[in-house]
């Protein structure tokens, strides 16, 4: 299991994601935790690696718990991302290792990952996606 955290974050009815360098898909921001992190410290390293801002810890609401097959990973490695939503201050910008930043709308699902999709497909559900 890869477990990763991730970023909601909302505007107009679209999303905010990422697309890492060399890298066609897009994501949401977020990662992987580092050894002995929690989701808040990883969530606040890995947007700030990403996206060059500052989350505000005590806005972090939890958002959901979605699981499905690794991309680019052998069939049964599961990939499970936690996310959550937060208010942050900062001008939102492409870190290092991203290539490019955008907003997402529903129309936009078959640009993401597997579990991305899922993800999506829950927010349209629950009316914060358009």
């Amino acid at each position: 299991m890869i477990d990763k955290i991730a970023w909601l974050h909302f505007q107009d009815g679209r999303v905010l994601g990422a697309r890492s360098r060399g890298k066609s898909v897009f994501y949401l921001p977020g990662g992987k935790r580092e050894p002995g992190e929690t989701d808040t410290e990883t969530l606040i390293r890995e947007v700030r690696e990403e996206l060059t801002v500052e989350i505000d810890p005590a806005s972090i609401e939890s958002a959901g718990v979605f699981e499905a097959q690794a991309d680019g990973h052998a069939t049964g490695l599961l990939v499970r991302t936690t996310c959550y939503t937060a208010e942050f201050s900062g001008i939102l910008k492409a870190g290092s290792e991203i290539d490019e930043i955008t907003w997402l709308g529903y129309e936009d699902r078959d640009r993401l990952s597997a579990v991305g999709k899922i993800i999506f497909d829950h927010l349209r559900e629950t009316g914060l996606l358009r």
